[in-house]
């Protein structure tokens, strides 16, 4: 499917203004045709190369993708660069943006795909890194239906924003949408305390989640530039597979309330 690119430019009550990237399918000869929305957040680096090809995979799928430059309270929409300087700038803007920042960057993000008359209103979130922790997030708003969130940092820790402080566990209950949670079991930054922790919490919040533990995989595995020797592009493949599944099933069929029975599965082989 084409894809059309372009960007907005969405004013904050932070006093600053957030770019926001999207890729737009594109079915020549249709152009009343209606899509799913989706939010891909970005790493530390805002939307860098890696994120805008993972993006443009989403939309070519038949998805409008719309990918938030976050770190508007400090600098501009480009790139910060991947090396030390761009890793330190990231890594501290992180902590220092408020979490009612990112919560507001969210909602204008998801208000602006469905303020599309080609959007369905049917959105999905993901994101990696730092971004996997914000798709999280984005499964507090009732609109978005599936979320994928690869790698979620910080999420076990509760240190995400300024004060370091943040609530995403403790809200794990108003999660509606389905999960998938992909971590690395070499990541160092979520290590397995703290992905046995994720899982605990959303099992006792009654989450619907699935959650894929990568043998061997390391943080950031699916970032195919400056990726330190970690990028796996077979598990990234099936990471998207699994992705377009979820994104399908639940942003492009139409499957009504849940009726909330108990499934009963048969103990049989």
């Amino acid at each position: 499917m084409l894809i059309k690119e372009s960007f907005v430019d969405l004013p904050t009550s932070f006093g600053t203004t957030m770019r926001v990237l999207t890729f737009h399918p594109v079915i020549p000869g249709y152009p009343k045709a209606k899509f799913p929305g989706v939010v891909v957040y970005s790493e530390i680096y805002q939307v860098t190369g890696p994120v805008s090809r993972i993006a443009k995979q989403i939309a070519s799928q038949g998805f409008i993708v719309a990918a938030p430059a976050v770190y508007h309270n400090f600098v501009s929409y480009e790139p910060l660069a991947y090396d030390t300087e761009g890793t330190d700038n990231g890594n501290e803007y992180k902590i220092q943006k408020p979490v009612e920042s990112y919560d507001e960057d969210r909602v204008l993000t998801i208000d602006y795909l469905c303020s599309l008359e080609t959007c369905t209103g049917r959105i999905g979130a993901t994101g990696m890194c730092l971004g996997g922790h914000l798709a999280f997030r984005a499964a507090f708003d009732k609109r978005v239906k599936a979320a994928v969130c690869w790698f979620g940092t910080d999420i076990h820790s509760a240190t995400l924003g300024k004060g370091k402080h943040d609530d995403s566990l403790k809200r794990a209950a108003e999660i509606k949408a389905e999960l998938l949670m992909i971590f690395g079991t070499r990541d160092p930054h979520v290590p397995t305390e703290g992905r046995d922790l994720i899982r605990q919490k959303l099992n006792e919040a009654g989450v619907f989640f699935s959650f894929w533990e990568v043998a061997g995989a390391q943080h950031a595995f699916v970032r195919d530039e400056n990726s330190k020797g970690r990028y796996d592009a077979a598990v990234t493949r099936l990471g998207m597979e699994m992705l377009f599944e979820l994104f399908n099933r639940h942003l492009k069929l139409d499957l009504g309330d849940a009726d909330g029975l108990e499934v009963k599965v048969d103990d049989v082989c």
